[in-house]
């Protein structure tokens, strides 16, 4: 019996790095997670503290990164990725996809591994293109205050490609659309878990501006098996994935009031500047490349998501 691959998973106490680190060890992987815990929570791998194949690292890969023995990929998914956490801590938030994708482009140079960098549908800013395909070059505003976490997730895309055509490296880049499911933090500042923080806690539900902005919906184990299908192909490019499925923020919020039973009312704020009008993957090249597509229905991922929130806030009450 040949010796299980090794993965290294940057953010592996986040939301989606400690989901990706379960489908990795489902896949027969051994798996080394850092994190720094910024942003990032042992309670989202604690239930793989007795599992030989995990190791946890505490590290900043915007840090030299040092491993001893064989890596075969490595999952770049260290960021803050919400924007209560990149308005409050900018600097790393460049620093991670700066500094951090360079040491672990470095550290797959060095060990010949394939590397995945975690990108984002940010990087198409406010777009101009709806939906937004992989040739969509973007509009962002560089200097903004979401440009910290904008412009990191693009230029950790240019070097990822320039290891991979400088050096030959192995890269695979995913854009990833809003996603949603449990293990996200309750005050993170998205709109999931905010609203479905304030409806579970009887608070009024608040939408930024009139709520007729857009967001495409996918649940994380629909995300968590695309970038697994990505990390097993030859494409070096971007690819998004997300789920097409589109609604305003409005019917989202309308939509929680009725997946926890509330009857809370809905109050307005200023919408935040740079804020996208709309946002929905074009998943032309998932499907075709990856055969892959969401098969998670928006009202069970809603029922999964409303349910872990429910006993999360029964348990810390």
């Amino acid at each position: 019996m040949s010796a299980k691959k090794t993965a290294v998973v940057t953010g592996a106490a986040g939301f989606l790095g400690s989901h990706l680190t379960d489908r990795l060890l489902a896949e027969g992987f051994r798996v080394i997670g850092m994190d720094n815990l910024v942003t990032g929570n042992v309670r989202n791998i604690e239930h793989l503290a007795s599992n030989a194949d995990f190791d946890f690292i505490k590290h900043d890969v915007t840090k030299f990164i040092y491993l001893p023995g064989k890596v075969d990929l490595i999952f770049h998914f260290a960021s803050p990725a919400s924007p209560i956490d990149y308005l409050q801590i900018p600097i790393q938030t460049l620093k991670v996809s700066s500094l951090g994708t360079h040491n672990a482009l470095g550290l797959a140079k060095e060990k010949g591994a394939t590397f995945l960098i975690a990108s984002t549908s940010e990087c198409y800013g406010d777009p101009l293109e709806h939906p937004q395909k992989e040739t969509y070059w973007g509009n962002v505003n560089p200097i903004g205050p979401r440009g910290c976490y904008d412009e990191a997730k693009r230029f950790a895309e240019a070097m990822t490609m320039a290891y991979h055509r400088a050096h030959g490296l192995d890269t695979k880049i995913v854009r990833i659309f809003n996603t949603y499911g449990p293990r996200m933090r309750l005050e993170d500042g998205r709109v999931v878990p905010a609203f479905i923080g304030q409806a579970l806690q009887g608070r009024p539900l608040t939408v930024f501006g009139d709520g007729s902005q857009t967001r495409s919906f996918c649940y994380v184990s629909d995300l968590i098996d695309g970038i697994f299908r990505l990390s097993q192909s030859s494409y070096h490019e971007p690819v998004n994935i997300g789920n097409p499925r589109e609604m305003t923020v409005l019917q989202f919020a309308q939509e929680i009031l009725k997946h926890t039973g509330t009857n809370l009312p809905i109050i307005h704020k200023e919408l935040p500047t740079d804020d996208p009008k709309v946002r929905q993957p074009d998943i032309t090249l998932a499907r075709r490349l990856l055969g892959w597509e969401p098969k998670v229905e928006f009202e069970e991922g809603i029922s999964r998501t409303v349910a872990y929130f429910r006993d999360f806030l029964a348990i810390n009450s």
